[in-house]
């Protein structure tokens, strides 16, 4: 039977398409995912240690938001996924297992409070979110206990309004397990990861934020899990267990990123760096069990040097 490494190998070396080093710059880390480059600077989050952290030059990591005193008052596992900035420069972030979205004030890491509830649309865990320039949250979510086993079912996507208002886009298909999320750069295009239909989504975007004309993209060879737009239309996406990151275009698989296995799961990636050519890869070891993965702390951040650019793409 063929492994999904030799799968995606296989799909690498039929688009002949150039591969690019990684090397790692940093360690120390539970489940890293959701990359992101603000205000010159790397973050992430460090699933299972309920945090939020930016990378200096060297490499060493800085707690920024911490919501783990949030677990004294809820039975659910308190992990921070996909985060983005308002106009007026507050962050919000998703507590996934909690739905929903909190906002970081300035008062300390711990300094968090409700933003929005978007439990009324979520079935599970909600996952990874996009923001676009007027303060609107774009919010995917599994769908299904992916953790326990549960079967695949599809979900919609969830938007959060810049006044609060929740709700899912009318018109737009739900999606089969969605995953990384992200804005081109002239706004015009909202990319979702499709993680159990192995493809790549592109949904038309007005400058109102609503949404139309969801249509496939790209097929991966295997699962698509985090993604980071370039400027000259590419869309980068870490595939856990195929052993690569990878740029797809319409056109199919145009560059790759090995990525092996015995060095950890590629989750995310996002171009970022002073001129945004610098490909930033979260990679873990154990996404299932929280506790073994934030206790071992194997999980680690790589780059690549890659001929594209993030540009203005969101996140």
């Amino acid at each position: 039977m063929t492994s999904p490494v030799d799968t995606v190998a296989a799909a690498v070396a039929a688009a002949d398409a150039p591969t690019f080093e990684a090397r790692k710059i940093s360690t120390g880390y539970s489940w890293p995912e959701c990359p992101r480059w603000h205000d010159g600077a790397f973050w992430f989050s460090d699933m299972y240690t309920g945090t939020l952290k930016t990378l200096d030059a060297e490499g060493n990591a800085t707690v920024v938001v911490d919501a783990t005193g949030r677990s004294a008052n809820t039975d659910v596992p308190i992990v921070l996924g996909g985060f983005g900035w308002l106009p007026d420069g507050r962050l919000i972030v998703n507590s996934m297992h909690e739905q929903k979205v909190l906002v970081h004030g300035g008062d300390g890491p711990a300094d968090l409070t409700e933003y929005a509830d978007v439990s009324e649309f979520a079935i599970k865990a909600v996952n990874d979110m996009v923001v676009d320039a007027d303060g609107r949250a774009y919010i995917t979510q599994l769908g299904f206990d992916i953790f326990q086993g549960e079967t695949p079912i599809t979900s919609p996507l969830i938007v959060v309004e810049p006044d609060g208002t929740v709700s899912k886009p009318a018109g737009v298909p739900e999606m089969n397990c969605g995953n990384g999320i992200a804005i081109s750069a002239d706004g015009t295009q909202l990319f979702v990861a499709e993680v159990m239909a192995q493809k790549i989504t592109v949904i038309d975007r007005n400058a109102d934020g609503t949404l139309s004309n969801a249509r496939d993209f790209a097929t991966c060879p295997f699962m698509p899990d985090g993604i980071g737009l370039d400027e000259e239309g590419g869309v980068w996406a870490a595939m856990p267990g195929g052993g690569y990151v990878a740029r797809f275009t319409e056109d199919g698989l145009t560059d790759a990123v090995p990525m092996p296995l015995e060095g950890g799961i590629a989750s995310a990636c996002l171009l970022g760096g002073p001129d945004r050519s610098t490909l930033y890869m979260t990679v873990g070891y154990e996404v299932f069990d929280f506790e073994k993965s934030a206790r071992e702390a194997l999980g680690g951040i790589f780059v690549a040097d890659v001929k594209n650019h993030g540009g203005q793409t969101r996140p």
